[in-house]
């Protein structure tokens, strides 16, 4: 198994527990037969890639954002640029100072 092959398992059951759903929900959700999240995870294919826009889409993420192994929780990264982007300069500065004293310790 590839180094990518084991990202994308991971990052599917990663996103997957984070939202609290179970394999077989997710499946579900997908329009697929109850083992087809678990066949992915356990290593016994992989999705095809219009497959895997599915689940960014349903996880709410761009493919890029999916792929973001430096995010633990894309979803909460979209989120708050989703609420930047409805600010206005003078707030997105003070929020961007805040970032900065946080990452400062």
């Amino acid at each position: 198994m590839s180094a990518y092959e084991k990202f994308v398992r991971d990052r599917i059951t990663q996103l997957r527990l984070q939202k609290g759903i179970s394999e077989y929900q997710l499946s579900y959700d997908l329009g697929h037969s109850r083992g087809y999240i678990y066949n992915i995870t356990s290593g016994k294919s992989l999705p095809p890639l219009t497959e895997l826009f599915s689940i960014c889409e349903y996880f709410e993420l761009t493919p890029s954002e999916f792929f973001d192994d430096r995010t633990s929780q894309p979803e909460l990264i979209h989120k708050a640029i989703e609420g930047l982007k409805e600010l206005n300069d003078s707030d997105i500065l003070l929020i961007l100072n805040h970032i900065n004293r946080l990452q400062q310790g």
